[in-house]
């Protein structure tokens, strides 16, 4: 069902499609206009508000009929899409994993966004949609507020665009320099592994010393899970010890004049990190001084999320102010628990911007696994001045 043809904003997209050929692969580029959503359920409550929201807009009440509908767009080479698929969770979750599939074998489809509505979810289900990663986001769009909606949106266009990008050209760089690639890859990936192993099992005790001390002190869970961007801009659950009280990310805008990066009051910031922040509990304030709030990290190490040297893993929306060509650079290296950045700049309050982007390029354009070891090498004297400062 089309709700109206007026579009209020639009964006245009290269997409780029590969087809198959006997002999050879040819890149066909295709010039794609994404506006409004297509909604897929039938809450006449959150079509309304979508359509208030977007001002186009399609709406199908089966998983199946959308499918169909999506690909019909494709064979009929129609250059609009919807920027946004939203998908209440009252389908089983079989049906809409295979949907998410579909969505992301298809590359016009690729980039686009997938949120579902939580209004179904259990705590159960919505574990299981969050360990799988089938969402980009679930939230209850019915009590979402217009300009956080849109800019939610917005914001998950952005970085899918940039991750599709910048995978493409890992692709490429790695079929350059194939050998040596693979044998950095090796080295890294199995130490990894072993570091990583071995750490979780001997410091399973002090896990357990860490994780009391934090559950005495204040309510709340254990540990921290927020999505952070790694290399490609790929998006994953990031582990740490719970150093604030809970509803602390409530707050950012209210301390933002704490923030360390704030050079220019009319320049929205880039990073954040609060100068005395009093969010932070009096454990989670020795975990930070120490860096044991990062050993939970081990397990994003052991999943192949992270690695022990890299560029630091960034927050969604921070990751969405780095998507110039220059910056982006720093995503070509993986996410890692300590990097050059940390044994260089660690703790300095003079540290701009553009001199932590920079360090992180740097490691982007050299890294290899005998740089590893000496930034690994350097990091304990890095922690200690940090805690002694």
């Amino acid at each position: 069902m089309d709700f109206t043809i007026l579009p209020k904003s639009a964006y245009k997209a290269k997409v780029f499609v590969r087809y198959s050929l006997p002999a050879k692969e040819v890149c066909a580029s295709i010039s794609i206009v994404h506006s409004g959503f297509y909604y897929i359920g039938k809450n006449p409550a959150n079509i309304e508000k979508l359509v208030k929201l977007f001002k186009r807009g399609y709406a199908s009440d089966s998983i199946d009929n959308a499918r169909a509908e999506l690909k019909r767009s494709i064979e009929q080479e129609k250059n609009t899409l919807p920027e946004v698929i939203f998908c209440e969770s009252s389908f089983d979750f079989s049906t809409v994993k295979k949907f998410v599939q579909f969505l992301q074998s298809t590359p016009q489809f690729n980039s686009i966004p997938f949120i579902m509505d939580s209004a179904h979810l259990g705590e159960a289900d919505m574990a299981l949609y969050k360990k799988h990663m089938l969402a980009d986001d679930i939230m209850l769009i019915e009590a979402s507020e217009h300009n956080s909606l849109l800019g939610k949106v917005r914001f998950l266009n952005k970085v899918k665009s940039k991750a599709i990008e910048m995978n493409v050209s890992l692709k490429e760089d790695e079929a350059r320099v194939v050998s040596t690639t693979n044998l950095h890859s090796i080295l890294k990936r199995s130490f990894d592994i072993l570091v990583s192993l071995t750490a979780l099992i001997l410091l399973s005790p002090l896990f357990f010393l860490i994780a009391l001390a934090i559950r005495i002190e204040s309510k709340g869970p254990t540990f921290y899970i927020s999505k952070r961007a790694g290399r490609g801009y790929r998006i994953f659950d990031f582990f740490k010890f719970r150093t604030m009280f809970t509803g602390a990310e409530s707050r950012v805008q209210e301390l933002s004049h704490l923030n360390q990066y704030t050079e220019d009051e009319k320049k929205e910031p880039t990073f954040f990190k609060f100068n005395n922040d009093p969010r932070v509990t009096r454990v989670g304030e020795f975990l930070r001084n120490t860096s044991l709030d990062e050993l939970p990290q081990l397990l994003n190490v052991l999943m192949g999320d992270m690695s022990l040297v890299g560029n630091r893993p960034l927050p969604l929306y921070e990751a969405a102010t780095l998507t110039t060509d220059q910056c982006a650079q720093r995503f070509l290296a993986p996410a890692g628990m300590t990097g050059l950045w940390q044994i260089k700049k660690r703790g300095r309050e003079d540290m701009s911007v553009e001199e932590r982007i920079s360090l992180d390029i740097d490691y982007a354009n050299k890294y290899n696994f005998m740089y590893d070891l000496w930034i690994m090498a350097n990091t304990p004297s890095a922690i200690i001045q940090k805690s002694s400062a």
